[in-house]
């Protein structure tokens, strides 16, 4: 995460983003059940704090980006997780791929390091929003000097429907898909404020409209397993056809060795 990103999240529209997004994740994450967890970049959110999974981890691509009340695991970038394949239950993404040199690079590496039926949770910037519209036209802003408005900086918003798409590609299910934030982006948390009306509005009448979305994805792969109750069912059903099939086998008699008077 760049010291622009950070300075942004610091302002009233960059935290208005945070609470959003927090809430969201906290109640997403809260019933995704398993062993192993990451959250991978944006320390300023906490990803897994709902979530009860025994081993979680926190990884980012700048190791200064961390809080001085965090504790951050290991450095590692999205495209190249130090996990082995199929071997983590939940990873969070918040802002990953936006920040990322390679978002099609990281989605693979994300569906490499999940199990079967694993999630993934990404947050974004949606474009075709008031903050995309913003952002499109910063530097349009910039040269008339208005400084009303606040954009995020990132080099490229990822559409929902686009990431959606991507996601399909490569087996994921997308479970959840939530979107937020209809407030402009302003700088002044006082004026921030007064579009809070537009939140009310926005979840009724514009939904896809935020400028910020959630989903919620799910690993899938061809053919299953059969684990846990559904393994000793089938032994027993083996062991009793075994069982009906000697009773009922006649036996055969032996004319090897001629018969006695």
């Amino acid at each position: 995460m760049t010291q622009a990103w950070r300075d942004w999240l610091s302002s009233p529209a960059g935290a208005y983003l945070l609470d959003w997004e927090q809430s969201q994740i906290d109640d997403v994450v809260v019933d995704i059940f398993g062993y192993h967890a990451l959250q991978l970049g944006m320390p300023e959110l906490e990803g897994l704090r709902a979530n009860r999974m025994p081993h979680q981890w926190l990884a980012s691509p700048e190791p200064d980006s961390v809080l001085p009340t965090q504790t951050l695991n290991f450095a590692a970038h999205s495209v190249a997780l130090p996990f082995q394949a199929d071997s983590l239950d939940l990873l969070v993404m918040p802002h990953s791929l936006e920040l990322s040199l390679d978002a099609h690079a990281s989605l693979r590496e994300a569906h490499r390091v999940l199990m079967p039926e694993g999630h993934l949770v990404i947050t974004g910037l949606n474009p075709t929003s008031l903050w995309g519209w913003r952002h499109k036209r910063s530097q349009w802003y910039q040269k008339w000097g208005y400084q009303g408005l606040s954009a995020p900086p990132c080099d490229e918003m990822i559409a929902y429907w686009r990431l959606k798409d991507w996601l399909r590609l490569l087996g994921f299910e997308v479970k959840l898909s939530r979107f937020g934030c209809w407030r402009p982006a302003m700088d002044k948390a006082k004026w921030l404020q007064r579009w809070s009306w537009m939140d009310r509005l926005g979840a009724q009448w514009w939904p896809i409209l935020g400028g910020a979305y959630v989903l919620v994805a799910v690993k899938k792969v061809h053919g299953g397993r059969i684990v846990g109750e559904a393994v000793e069912a089938i032994a027993r059903i083996e062991a009793s056809s075994k069982r009906i099939a000697d009773i009922h086998t006649p036996v055969r008699e032996d004319t090897s060795r001629p018969r006695t008077a």
